[in-house]
Parts: C-alpha cells; sequence; structure tokens
C-alpha cells in the first residue's frame, strides 16, 4: 500500500512533488532529527501509516503532510478579499 498515490502530488519547497505514500515517507525519514521531531512531522507520519494500514483515503496523509510543510506560515485575515453579503440588504424599515 506504501506505492499507492496522492491524488495531487505534494510540491515541495525544492521544486520536488512527493507522488506516493513511500515517497513522503522517505522525505519525512530524511529530515534532520531537529525537524524530524516536530510533532506536525510526527503527526505527518502517523497519517501515512494510518493510511498504509486501514486503506484509509490518501487524502489524510496529504493533509498531514501538507500541514507539516506549512507550519511556519502565518496564516493572515484580508478583509478586502471578499465583500459582505449584509452590506447591501436593505431592510424594509429603511425604505
Amino acid at each position: 500500500m506504501w506505492s499507492a498515490s496522492f491524488e495531487d502530488p505534494i510540491p515541495l519547497p525544492s521544486g520536488r512533488r512527493l507522488l506516493t505514500l513511500r515517497d513522503a515517507a522517505s522525505y519525512i525519514a530524511k529530515l534532520p532529527e531537529a525537524e524530524h521531531s516536530a510533532p506536525e512531522w510526527q503527526a505527518a507520519m502517523e497519517a501515512l501509516i494510518l493510511v498504509v494500514e486501514s486503506g484509509g483515503p490518501t487524502m489524510l496523509a496529504r493533509i498531514g503532510v501538507m500541514r507539516a510543510l506549512n507550519r511556519h506560515v502565518e496564516r493572515v485575515f484580508n478583509p478586502d478579499r471578499k465583500s459582505h453579503h449584509w452590506g447591501k440588504r436593505k431592510l424594509k424599515r429603511d425604505q
């Protein structure tokens, strides 16, 4: 089951892509010890093992690896990205 492919390949910062569960496992195993022992990478490896042992969806493992890869990325809320639907509504009393 380690040869199962991800639905969408996982892009790495180096430009490579992880295509199978085996690729992801070997990538995690080759990480430096300090990074390898981070909780995000441990969770990603647990997700990989769970998918392989139980035959679960590969998307679960993909999510784990993506979260570990993006653990240092800060998510910033941008209020200009989407307009609010309630700003356009008119109440009956305001007409």
